[in-house]
C-alpha cells in the first residue's frame, strides 16, 4: 500500500514522497503488517511524515527511527501487532 493516501493532500515534492514511500513500504515490511488494517497503517504513515518534518530524506533513517518509534513503549520493546479473531493485526498502544 502507497504512503500518498496517508498524506492528506500533502503531496507538492515528488521527490519526498517517494522517499516517504520508500521509508513507509520498509517500516510495513519490517513489522511484518500484511493485511492490517488501514489504522495501523495509518499509524506509520504519522511517525514517517512526522519524522520528516525535521527535514530527515534518508528512507533508511526515516524506517529505522519510525520503526524504533513504534516498537517502543515505555522504554520497553513491544511486538508491533497482535492477531485477533479475524486475523487481522492491530497496532499496539
Amino acid at each position: 500500500m502507497p504512503i500518498r493516501p496517508f498524506l492528506n493532500g500533502n503531496n507538492s515534492i515528488r521527490k519526498t514522497v517517494r522517499i516517504l514511500g520508500v521509508a513507509f513500504e520498509q517500516v510495513c515490511i519490517g513489522l511484518r503488517t500484511g493485511d492490517c488494517d488501514d489504522d495501523v497503517k495509518q499509524a506509520i504513515a504519522g511517525k514517517i511524515i512526522d519524522l520528516s518534518k525535521s527535514g530527515e530524506r534518508n528512507p533508511d533513517l526515516l524506517c529505522e527511527r519510525a520503526r524504533l518509534r513504534i516498537l517502543r513503549v515505555d522504554g520497553v520493546e513491544q511486538a508491533a501487532c497482535t492477531v485477533d479473531s479475524r486475523t487481522r493485526c492491530r497496532l499496539q498502544a
